[in-house]
């Protein structure tokens, strides 16, 4: 069973070795590395050239119109029966590949499966871990769960029925595509760690606001489509305002905290959630915390 593995990339040169790496040294054969480079102008093709002529190997080095664009490529040429799609800075942990296969062996009707991931820092030192539940589609599009892309692994027949990646929401493009899988075909979070997501200075995900953006017009679009019940619409309207508020700044405090009030009142039980950040439905609290913290270091150099 071939398995096809995605990545797009640009001007990640400093990662992106140890990202095909990860791939090439997985227990498990026969698999594809489609490698969609959007004409990086650091050392990317370098380090893609150095791999000679290795079979399993695939790039392209071209300008794009950005990672969704890449991504639809790269789902385009991919033949494997199983695919994943790897940024180009994050990687596998040994044998996530064979755990996945089997457990679409094991139940053919998965559509998409995923473990967990390490969180590592630029020069790959290992920061935390993820603990995730099992899935559920109300958690998932409440934003009480998510799906790492460093772990996931999706079926060809269920991608191509989902549909590609949706540039117009490119900044939730992932998340939105896995939320189409899951609402198509059965979905297993697997307990192993599958991957690792790395963070550093120059990741999209840092421009929360155009995040959360994307993920309201992906959710709007949903409902619309797919008409959901009422629980499952309350669950994806909760995620909506969780994902502002996640997302808004410390100088955005007045809108983060009626986010966080307007979740309540759409399911009142999540404030009873460890992780849900209860000290911020004080209001005024972060103006009032830079004030004391203000003070005190001005006490403590008097």
């Amino acid at each position: 069973m071939l398995v096809s593995i995605i990545i797009p990339s640009y001007n990640q040169g400093r990662f992106i070795r140890e990202t095909i790496d990860s791939i090439l040294a997985q227990d498990y054969r026969p698999i594809e590395v489609l490698v969609l480079d959007g004409a990086s102008k650091d050392d990317t093709v370098d380090v893609l050239r150095s791999y000679g002529e290795r079979p399993e190997l695939q790039w392209w080095s071209e300008p794009d119109k950005g990672v969704v664009d890449a991504v639809n490529k790269g789902l385009a040429r991919a033949t494997g029966s199983i695919q994943a799609i790897q940024s180009s800075d994050d990687t596998f942990l040994p044998g996530a590949i064979s755990m996945a296969v089997q457990a679409f062996a094991d139940d053919p009707s998965l559509g998409l499966v995923y473990g967990d991931v390490e969180y590592i820092d630029a020069a790959s030192q290992l920061t935390g871990r993820t603990t995730l539940p099992p899935f559920d589609l109300g958690e998932y599009a409440g934003k009480l769960t998510f799906i790492p892309q460093p772990s996931a692994f999706f079926t060809k027949a269920a991608a191509d029925r989902a549909g590609g990646w949706r540039p117009e929401i490119s900044y939730a493009a992932d998340a939105e595509f896995y939320l189409r899988i899951a609402t198509i075909a059965n979905v297993r979070k697997l307990d192993a760690l599958l991957g690792q997501y790395r963070y550093h200075e120059e990741q999209r995900d840092r421009i929360g606001g155009r995040i959360s953006r994307d993920w309201e017009a992906a959710i709007r679009a949903w409902i619309e489509r797919e008409q959901p019940s009422r629980e499952l619409r309350r669950r994806a309207e909760l995620g909506i305002h969780l994902t502002h508020a996640h997302y808004l700044t410390d100088a955005q405090w007045v809108r983060r905290t009626l986010e966080l009030y307007r979740a309540i009142v759409v399911s009142p039980s999540v404030v009873m959630r460890n992780d849900f950040p209860r000290r911020e439905l004080i209001p005024g609290r972060t103006p009032i915390w830079r004030f004391l913290s203000r003070v005190k270091q001005a006490l403590l150099r008097w």
